[in-house]
């Protein structure tokens, strides 16, 4: 499992980046972009996410 962002739902609050524990987390052109080789899948950002726009697959 990873975290993947819908681009179309993130606001680009830097939440997720804040929140994730393994820094697998960055900010690409104001949208949230996963690392899949960093996440641990550990479901912070998608927990934490004030859009609902990060989910695990």
């Amino acid at each position: 499992m990873v975290a993947v962002v819908d681009k179309d739902k993130c606001t680009g609050c830097e939440t997720c980046v804040d929140i994730c524990p393994a820094a697998a987390i960055e900010m690409k052109d104001g949208i949230a972009s996963v690392d899949a080789d960093l996440c641990i899948d550990c479901e912070s950002c998608v927990d934490e996410c004030p859009a609902e726009a990060i989910r695990m697959e």
